[in-house]
């Protein structure tokens, strides 16, 4: 039994969003790169995201709306995982940036600090912090 059948359909709902909000950051270039492609699969399979959702979701990732969840920590998380999206090519400009605002907005950031989140997020991701690291660093930012 998968961890997912513990859940109600709204778990899998949930990570169908989540996944397909990625999607969307990746493909906002109009192509996928052999990097982002690899995040993907790993995601899709961390997610439990059948190959048949997965190749739906691809076609049109604007089927799934953003589901901002309610723990700050997984808002975080989340913020990470569609960052290191963003990221991906390794080249920031203000595209990726206004990328990365729209989506913190949807997961429910403020818009008076949106903009030095994703600031905070970006350094970041400059450095290759791992999840936790990230986390940790967007928790005590103020500090």
């Amino acid at each position: 039994m998968s961890i997912s059948d513990l859940f109600d359909s709204g778990f899998k709902d949930r990570n169908k969003g989540h996944f397909s909000a990625i999607v969307r950051v990746a493909m906002e270039n109009g192509h996928l790169s052999t990097e982002e492609r690899l995040f993907l699969d790993k995601l899709a399979k961390q997610l439990e995201i059948s190959q048949e959702e997965y190749a739906e979701i691809l076609a049109n990732p604007m089927r799934y709306p953003i589901n901002p969840p309610h723990l700050h920590v997984q808002r975080l998380e989340r913020l990470y995982d569609l960052s290191r999206m963003v990221y991906a090519d390794h080249i920031l400009g203000p595209k990726q940036k206004e990328i990365l605002t729209r989506f913190a907005l949807a997961l429910g950031f403020t818009p008076g600090n949106v903009n030095y989140i994703v600031d905070k997020a970006l350094s970041l991701l400059v450095m290759n912090v791992d999840a936790d690291t990230f986390v940790y660093e967007m928790q005590h930012m103020n500090k």
